[in-house]
């Protein structure tokens, strides 16, 4: 694992195990960047991390980078027997709900080993803390005092389309206004959701403070941290009688490693808190009804990439990806697994490879929740679901479907 520049120091209150935990090691899961400068953030917290729990660490990626989450649990399986994966996630949205734990079932299957799942970063007094520094670095570059000076803060986060951590920034800007001095604290979002940050700013404007400060709650400086930089010089531009600028997203600071240290404990004693009175995922929530259910947020996690594949600029969307036309899951399940599944899913792939027209990403997947039914593979984004498959008939979806678009009906188990 690479190694750059060690991150900032401090006070960190997880305690150095070194000797007594020989047989396990930590997987620090990040989400990737086309930006190497990113990946290598991930991988100088893993280092950093590795020193301060004194077990192996090593960091893993879901996409864009190297190595995969799968590729680095299988790295390690071969000398411990417990590995606990700890998320570098600001919020618990479909990565930290979907995604990883998909790429931790697969694992599972593949290896006898003890993998513990941990939750994302979330709310902790450590990040609050963090942030209070961020907002007196610019305080100073701009001249202001908040105990004498009326001071707002504008906390600026991606934003998301799972309610529960959009809520989240919410709480966290709450917890920032209490017991500080500041005149307000804003939450807002550089997109999907709103408010927007350009709404946000507008809006506190007409509160005529003396100065506004932006925190972008990123991890790194990428193309987001950019967009919220541009906005505060636009305000600034703008309302000459509010001075305005934008602190630097949480990097490296070892008070992560505080909030990950605990994480990782949470992890490995089975403590682990998730919000799942409020997931999507489990309970209908106005307006999020159709994302009930293990089976569909599963599938709508494979179809992820999809969603961003006609984003065809990769510097003004740091989301893009390079997606394939279709993703195929194939269940691999108990059930499935003692009908054939494993026989129709090679065969898809070889299909696959054979062809010149087709594109798309052939994945393994848990129980569809059709058990009797299959092999069941489950086509998106076109949400059409093929049932009591033989191999075969791998090669007639291969052709039909995937190559030319037309959908095998003699074969159709259901269609969402």
């Amino acid at each position: 694992m690479s190694r750059s520049s060690d991150p900032e120091e401090g006070t960190g209150t997880t305690p150095t195990l070194a000797g007594e935990l020989d047989d396990e090691a930590v997987l620090l899961a990040g989400h990737g960047s086309r930006r190497e400068k990113s990946n290598e953030q991930v991988r100088t917290l893993a280092a950093a991390l590795e020193e301060r729990l004194g077990v192996p660490v090593d960091a893993g990626f879901l996409e864009l980078a190297e190595p995969s989450i799968p590729e680095a649990i299988a790295g390690l399986a071969a000398s411990v027997s417990q590995v606990t994966v700890v998320h570098l996630s600001l919020f618990a949205a479909s990565h930290v709900k979907n995604d990883v734990p998909l790429a931790i079932n697969r694992a599972r299957s593949r290896h006898d080993i003890e993998i513990n799942n941990g939750s994302h970063l979330g709310i902790h007094p450590a990040l609050v803390d963090l942030l209070d520094d961020r907002a007196e670095t610019v305080e100073a570059d701009l001249g202001v005092d908040r105990e004498d000076d009326d001071v707002a803060a504008v906390l600026c986060a991606r934003g998301s389309s799972d309610p529960d951590a959009n809520a989240d920034v919410h709480k966290l800007a709450r917890l920032l206004d209490e017991g500080r001095e500041f005149t307000s604290v804003h939450p807002t979002f550089i997109g999907v959701t709103e408010p927007t940050l350009d709404e946000t700013l507008h809006t506190v404007a007409k509160q005529r403070p003396d100065a506004v400060v932006v925190l972008p709650y990123m991890l790194g400086d990428g193309v987001l941290t950019g967009r919220i930089r541009d906005g505060a010089d636009d305000f600034d531009a703008e309302y000459p009688y509010v001075d305005a600028a934008a602190g630097d997203p949480l990097g490296t600071d070892s008070r992560l490693l505080d909030v990950l240290g605990d994480r990782w404990q949470a992890a490995r004693t089975d403590s682990v808190e998730m919000s799942c009175d409020t997931c999507k995922y489990k309970v209908e929530l106005d307006g999020y009804e159709e994302d009930v259910g293990g089976a569909r947020a599963m599938l709508r996690a494979l179809n992820h990439q999809a969603e961003h594949a006609d984003r065809e600029n990769v510097d003004d969307d740091p989301h893009v990806h390079d997606a394939p036309e279709k993703h195929v899951a194939v269940c691999t399940n108990q059930t499935c697994a003692a009908d054939g599944a494993p026989a129709v899913l090679e065969r898809l792939r070889q299909a696959e490879r054979d062809s010149e027209a087709c594109d798309a990403r052939i994945t393994r997947s848990s129980c569809l929740g059709r058990c009797g039914e299959g092999p069941i593979v489950a086509v998106y984004p076109d949400g059409v679901w093929y049932g009591d498959l033989d191999p075969d008939d791998a090669d007639s979806i291969v052709s039909s479907h995937l190559d030319r678009d037309r959908i095998v009906s003699e074969l159709v188990d259901q269609t969402l």
